[in-house]
């Protein structure tokens, strides 16, 4: 495991967020892992246009669905969730860790929520119901790497 922390999108439903998590991963030195299927037709291209020319440079990883994801060598899969039983602030990020990102839509189904070693939120003291999904991957990326450092 060569990385200190990895960021994955569990079927994003839009482009722009992708980009923006890309942007995020090539900004951090972090690789993004992208699960399909995603609400739009998955490209390089596509992403590029997203990611302006941050994309070029991302370490990407593509995985045909969760069960492919999981097979991939990392640590815990950190899933960040507004139904979260740790604050972020409060969490131990370990090396090689991989925060989850839900759809923007919907989260992730039970079976993904079962499956994640850890269940984190980011605390949101304003009263809103949730975060733009590339802020909160901004957030948590920031917050894990700040221990880890």
């Amino acid at each position: 495991m060569s990385h200190l922390l990895h960021l994955a999108a569990y079927e994003p439903d839009f482009a722009a967020n992708l980009g923006a998590l890309a942007r995020i991963g090539v900004c951090f030195g972090v690789p993004l892992h992208v699960i399909e299927p995603c609400g739009f037709p998955f490209s390089l291209k596509l992403l590029r246009k997203r990611g302006l020319d941050y994309t070029d440079d991302v370490d990407l990883h593509h995985h045909d669905d969760w069960a492919a994801f999981e097979a991939a060598p990392m640590g815990r899969r950190v899933l960040m969730t507004t139904k979260g039983a740790a604050d972020l602030w409060d969490f131990s990020f370990q090396p090689g860790d991989c925060l989850v990102l839900g759809r923007e839509s919907a989260g992730v189904p039970d079976s993904v929520h079962q499956a994640a070693d850890a269940h984190v939120k980011i605390p949101m003291p304003g009263g809103a119901r949730s975060l733009n999904v590339a802020v909160a991957g901004g957030i948590a990326v920031a917050e894990a790497l700040r221990q880890l450092r």
